[in-house]
């Protein structure tokens, strides 16, 4: 098979160490036409010079703010030189072979605009987090990942088209953001792909499942579990996310639906004594009231 460039582009918050052991497992894989992009939001200058001492090739860029996610893979996107754009969050880590089966999709299939990995648990590697993907509920705004928290024996080792991608690892055409544009940065912050991916297909394009590709996934080291800044944007942004793509009844149906979320959750905050998980919530709603796309 033929070998297009693949610019693989990471964002680096505060995790440099994280950020290296991708980049190590990165130096391990078969493919070797690429380009390998960090972008290290809010940056102090240590990645610089950790990365450039150890992986000299690869392409460092330092934004003084923290950006988000969306906003810190844009600054490599409008850089990167691939035909294909390999999306990894920093704390993953990757299969010598991923990235032959995603190519092959790609290059196989012009209708294919994006091509999402299989996702293990870093620390419980035989036991799956994303193996495809269900369409955006209607008025839940959720979507399920398949086969999450299974044991992988071989039961989802088909590639065909999903709904949506997993923004750990996908794989994306680079000819297709001339039509969608770049990532959306006004979600900053978790449910930007997923806007992203409804684009691509309100485009015509489609998104498929590729299980030959394997990463490894260590999950919300980021941020933490249960964080302020995760309560805050997974919150905000769900109810942005309906307010963008829901239209008529089926969006006062889904907003209705998240009040009555939110008034759930407001309360069970309050009783457990949660105050800056009880504030970070009301700021996301408060967000979403005063009609904010920035």
């Amino acid at each position: 098979m033929k070998q297009p460039l693949v610019s693989i582009i990471t964002v680096n918050y505060r995790q440099a160490d994280v950020t290296c052991e991708l980049l190590a497992s990165l130096d391990k894989i078969s493919y070797k036409n690429i380009e390998v992009w960090v972008v290290d939001n809010q940056s102090d200058g240590a990645l610089k010079n950790k990365v450039s001492a150890l992986f000299p090739h690869v392409n460092i860029i330092e934004s003084k703010k923290n950006l988000g996610f969306a906003g810190g893979n844009n600054l490599a996107i409008t850089q990167a030189n691939g035909k294909y754009l390999m999306f990894l969050n920093n704390d993953t880590e990757v299969c010598p072979d991923f990235l032959e089966p995603l190519v092959e999709v790609m290059e196989t299939n012009e209708k294919v605009g994006v091509c999402a990995s299989k996702l293990h648990y870093f620390h419980h590697p035989h036991i799956i987090q994303y193996a495809g993907s269900s369409d955006l509920h209607p008025f839940k705004i959720q979507s399920f990942a398949v086969g999450y928290g299974e044991k992988d024996l071989g039961q989802y080792d088909t590639t065909k088209p999903t709904n949506l991608a997993h923004g750990a690892a996908m794989m994306v055409r680079t000819s297709v953001l001339k039509e969608v544009g770049l990532m959306p940065e006004e979600f900053f912050l978790y449910y930007e792909e997923i806007d992203w991916c409804l684009k691509i297909k309100e485009m015509g394009y489609q998104i498929y499942f590729v299980p030959q590709s394997l990463v490894l996934h260590k999950e919300s080291i980021s941020v933490g579990k249960q964080s302020a800044i995760q309560v805050y944007y997974k919150t905000r942004n769900r109810i942005l996310l309906a307010r963008k793509w829901r239209k008529g009844l089926g969006k006062w149906m889904s907003l209705t639906y998240l009040g009555f979320v939110a008034l759930r959750d407001l309360t069970k905050f309050l009783f457990q004594r949660k105050f800056l998980l009880l504030g970070m919530y009301w700021d996301a709603l408060s967000w979403n009231l005063k009609g904010n796309f920035k």
